[in-house]
């Protein structure tokens, strides 16, 4: 009788260990997801504040802090300083953004081209990947703008149907991920950008047959930008440069100008094409 009860008490001592462990498990994965989609947050608009992360990934303040603070430690954000405060990304997603491609050449044949390409044409240089249905920078280089201050993206996820390297990975890229784009949402940052989806399409058309793909203030006011298409010997997309400055230094007059001159830099890399094939 005493063994039947020790044997029973046994089991559900494993069966309670075994589901203490589940729930940790749980917990820990929950908290990875919520810490992922801060880093999203981040990229996608900053600064944030706790109250403004939290309320987006619907948890108390309390819990948001504690991941932001978590974050924070690993540099992965950092905090803002001024009344308002708030987070955004931090230095250490530079070190993991260079390292993104498997190629271990990359990171330095992309920067070694924004700085070539931003001193050159005294403008901000990008090199960006596709990260599922957005462009994410992991190379710049920053140029002569007189008065006006270029923002840092690297690291940072940029909606593609309203950026120049966004739409020139679209364009070469297959139709799923378009209409991946196109089913996400295509979100008005300016009164310039394309939210239309037949609109988008005739725009990648336009930017498969040009080569070259252009923005006139259509993510942020005042701000143009163009981009070509990186291929390597084999044909396979990259990733797209991109050149980026306010609109009086990069007017829409100059756009094919300085997408051929664009070109004349890439080939000095004797890595990648502005072409297939």
């Amino acid at each position: 009788m005493r063994e039947g009860r020790a044997e029973r008490l046994a089991v559900w001592r494993a069966t309670a260990r075994r589901r203490a462990r589940g729930t940790m498990s749980d917990t820990a994965v929950q908290s990875v997801d919520r810490a992922a989609r801060i880093l999203e947050l981040l990229g996608a608009r900053s600064p944030r504040t706790v109250t403004e992360v939290a309320a987006e990934l619907e948890v108390h303040k309390s819990t948001a802090s504690r991941l932001l603070a978590s974050l924070a430690a690993h540099a992965l954000v950092e905090a803002v300083p001024g009344a308002r405060g708030g987070f955004r990304l931090g230095p250490a997603l530079v070190r993991l953004a260079s390292t993104v491609s498997a190629r271990p050449d990359f990171s330095q044949v992309a920067q070694a081209l924004c700085d070539r390409t931003g001193a050159d044409l005294e403008l901000t240089a990008n090199v960006a990947i596709l990260d599922g249905i957005h462009a994410v920078n992991v190379s710049q280089a920053l140029g002569g703008h007189g008065l006006w201050a270029p923002r840092h993206y690297i690291g940072q996820r940029t909606p593609s149907h309203a950026t120049s390297s966004g739409k020139c990975l679209l364009a070469h890229s297959g139709d799923e991920v378009v209409e991946a784009a196109i089913a996400a949402g295509l979100e008005r940052w300016t009164a310039r950008t394309i939210t239309d989806a037949d609109a988008l399409r005739a725009e990648l058309d336009r930017v498969r047959e040009q080569g070259w793909a252009a923005v006139d203030q259509e993510w942020e006011e005042s701000i143009t930008a163009v981009s070509i298409p990186l291929f390597d010997a084999a044909g396979a997309l990259e990733g797209a440069l991109s050149v980026t400055g306010p609109v009086h230094a990069l007017h829409p007059e100059r756009f094919a100008a300085t997408a051929e001159r664009m070109r004349g830099l890439l080939d000095a890399t004797g890595r990648w094409r502005a072409a297939r094939g």
